[in-house]
């Protein structure tokens, strides 16, 4: 049995790893896009490293387009398998894919123009919508903690990662020349304190573990709360400056967070009297679902339901969805909170909002997650005095922050809990993913303290052998 990585290696996004069985039989973790690489971006999206019509089958941890982004390209260059994932995870998929889809044919329009005016040839986009819609045929749902027998060499295990609504950690156990092998690989983990989703569940003992590392180097900031944060950052910049604020938001997950923050104002009666519009299709579409399953919500939320029928509904919020809608955004004048995908700002209606907004000293711009250090994002929270956007360089006026204690990531205390469930001893090999390298070198020697011994940290397209 091999391991390969494909993704997510010495990088935060797109997550993607290969097991390949001795008698020819590969199992895909993931088939997710990258995000935020810059001008790489395009070329690593467009190679697997791979060829897709070999894999046996797929099995996917959540929904975010980190994790999902090219099934529709997995399945478009003959993919034939089966995908599994939990109810939550394909209903979220399905509507993510398609807008995915989306904006690769609107930049694809924008870019082409760029490029016959300098004489090159036309791109295409990765997949088209009708992609996206086929792709949702290979869904196989599975529930969490009952293992499902995907065929004769493996059984699949979801439990709860607290990370977005559906999102699991996976574990396998593999049958393989009267051996069975157990891995897990922890998908993106969640806060043991997330404000509306219950905490990731215990495991059993893995002998190897693929484990995500975003913020393994890094504490969340605790000292306040999210909706004290926010509420900061409303009164500075619309009762103060008199401007706008504007806050990326990932569609799924975050963006609900920021919606149930403002609600939990409201109830405490310290939300300020201002229109605050969700100015995303997709956002509108996620938080419709993440309301279906409310039995994913932990105690003090299902305790907030028994009071407010809508914990993600307030005074003032309007929802924006056509295009001429979000264009009037730009010419209002009046103090104002837009929150707009995407989370790291490098597409979507949010970048045409921080375009406008950006050169003017009243305005705010608020993140509330990682962003890859080359997203417009990753750039403007790294300090940038000026940046391009869509090709033409602004200078950076409008106040720039960040509130930590957002991210739906888990920092390294919580992926030392997720982990204290197994004996380090029994554990054979643990890999790094799913972050940056200089991080990942940090939480090696933390993990190798706490008595892992064997951890790696793969780089791309590594491949290795286990057992």
């Amino acid at each position: 049995m091999k391991i390969a990585f494909h993704g997510a290696a010495r990088t935060v996004t797109g997550s993607k790893h290969l097991i390949s069985l001795t008698n020819g039989k590969k199992y895909l973790l993931d088939c997710g896009m990258f995000q935020g690489m810059g001008k790489d971006t395009d070329a690593l999206n467009r190679s697997f490293g791979f060829t897709p019509s070999e894999v046996t089958h797929m099995i996917l941890s959540h929904a975010h387009i980190d994790h999902t982004g090219l099934i529709p390209k997995l399945v478009k260059e003959s993919f034939a398998g089966k995908i599994f994932c939990t109810p939550a995870t394909r209903e979220l998929t399905a509507v993510l894919l398609e807008d995915s889809a989306q904006i690769q044919e609107d930049d694809v329009k924008y870019t082409n123009k760029k490029r016959a005016a300098d004489g090159l040839p036309y791109l295409q986009p990765l997949y088209k919508k009708e992609d996206a819609v086929a792709a949702m045929d290979h869904f196989v749902e599975v529930e969490y903690g009952n293992w499902f027998m995907v065929d004769e060499n493996v059984e699949l295990l979801y439990t709860d990662a607290g990370h977005i609504i559906g999102s699991a950690a996976v574990h396998l156990r593999i049958k393989e020349g009267g051996k069975t092998t157990r891995l897990t690989f922890s998908g993106d983990v969640g806060r043991y304190r997330d404000v509306i989703l219950k905490s990731p569940q215990t495991f059993d003992q893995a002998d190897y573990i693929l484990l995500e590392s975003t913020y393994g180097n890094s504490l969340h900031d605790e000292h306040s709360t999210t909706p004290d944060q926010i509420l900061q950052w409303v009164e500075k910049t619309c009762l103060q400056k008199k401007g706008k604020l504007i806050i990326p938001a990932f569609s799924v997950g975050r963006t609900q967070e920021i919606l149930y923050a403002l609600n939990q104002l409201e109830l405490e009666r310290r939300l300020p009297d201002l229109d605050y519009f969700v100015d995303s299709p997709l956002s509108v579409k996620a938080t419709e679902i993440v309301k279906h399953y409310p039995s994913y919500f932990n105690k003090t939320i299902q305790k907030v339901l028994q009071q407010d029928s809508d914990p993600f509904g307030f005074k003032g919020l309007k929802f924006i969805k056509t295009v001429d809608e979000s264009k009037l955004l730009n010419f209002r004048n009046e103090p104002c909170v837009i929150i707009s995908a995407s989370g790291m700002a490098d597409a979507g209606r949010v970048k045409h909002h921080i375009s406008n907004n950006i050169e003017n000293s009243r305005n705010s711009i608020l993140f509330t997650g990682y962003c890859e250090p080359h997203s417009l994002g990753g750039r403007l929270m790294a300090g940038a005095k000026e940046t391009h956007i869509f090709g033409v360089l602004h200078e950076v006026h409008a106040e720039i922050g960040s509130i930590r204690s957002m991210s739906a990531h888990g920092d390294y205390d919580d992926l030392c809990q997720f982990l204290a469930c197994q004996d380090p001893k029994a554990v054979q090999r643990l890999f790094l993913v799913h972050g940056e390298y200089n991080v990942q070198l940090d939480f090696k020697q933390r993990l190798i303290r706490k008595g892992f011994m064997d951890v790696e940290i793969p780089e791309m397209h590594y491949e290795i052998g286990l057992g």
